[in-house]
């Protein structure tokens, strides 16, 4: 277990050294790499009856069905029935907030790798295959780098307090990092079963920092964000104090601990 913390400086330098590692379907290149039949791909879902279809169809295109989807749902709306349309195993829970619902989404299924997204079509599920190549590559943490290429389609306000909880990231951890909050990463289960994880709104902070300050390979890359389908369930101003807490406290529990 060595730390590391990098990010490629463009997609084509990515997408470059992902070509070496696997090609757009995961294939294996060597028999002691992953392929997405190693792979599960999962997200908390809440009233995301716009999205959750697209998100599932350009999952099942880019893995060619190989991946292993998992939702845990706390839904009202008809979510839970076109996950299940679409070939998802959903856990039902109610609502708790995003951090109980993906918690329980990554410590679900058995596979080698798991892989957050969100259920709201915001992230590319074509990079799949560049997530599932950096783990090849020795990652034990890939996680998706939203900023870098502005994030134009994110609400400006959202978008700031994005930068902001970076910067103060970067320096409570003595390491630059570039996105905090990002939904998109993939992990090496051993990582997410090797951590108590605390925190609900702030959970997606907390499985970057947490990691990284105990010296996992932790990789960003960049990726595009789009628009999202459906409404926005997190309040910016509660939901941004929230995270910042988390921050915070996450830094100092793994700075001292």
């Amino acid at each position: 277990m060595s730390t590391s913390f990098t990010s490629p400086a463009t997609d084509a330098d990515a997408t470059a050294a992902d070509a070496t590692a696997a090609d757009a379907t995961g294939t294996a290149v060597g028999d002691d790499r992953y392929t997405f039949d190693d792979v599960s791909v999962v997200m908390g879902t809440y009233d995301e009856a716009a999205a959750i279809g697209t998100v599932l169809s350009d999952i099942d295109d880019v893995t060619d069905g190989r991946a292993a989807v998992v939702c845990v749902d706390g839904s009202s709306d008809e979510t839970p029935e076109i996950a299940r349309e679409h070939g998802a195993r959903v856990i039902e829970q109610e609502p708790q907030g995003y951090g109980v619902a993906v918690r329980e989404a990554v410590l679900a299924p058995d596979r080698p790798v798991v892989i957050t997204t969100d259920c709201d079509d915001t992230y590319p599920m074509e990079a799949l295959p560049a997530f599932l190549a950096g783990i090849n590559d020795g990652a034990d943490v890939v996680s998706g780098d939203r900023l870098s290429h502005g994030a134009d389609a994110m609400p400006a306000f959202n978008r700031f307090g994005n930068h902001a909880f970076a910067a103060a990231a970067s320096l409570l951890l003595r390491k630059r990092v570039h996105d905090t909050t990002t939904g998109m990463r993939a992990y090496r289960r051993e990582v997410v079963e090797a951590i108590e994880w605390t925190e609900n709104t702030g959970l997606s902070a907390e499985l970057l920092i947490r990691p990284l300050m105990r010296g996992y390979d932790v990789r960003e890359r960049p990726i595009r964000y789009a628009e999202r389908l459906g409404e926005t369930k997190l309040d910016p101003i509660e939901g941004g104090a929230a995270i910042a807490k988390s921050i915070v406290k996450v830094s100092l529990q793994e700075r001292f601990r």
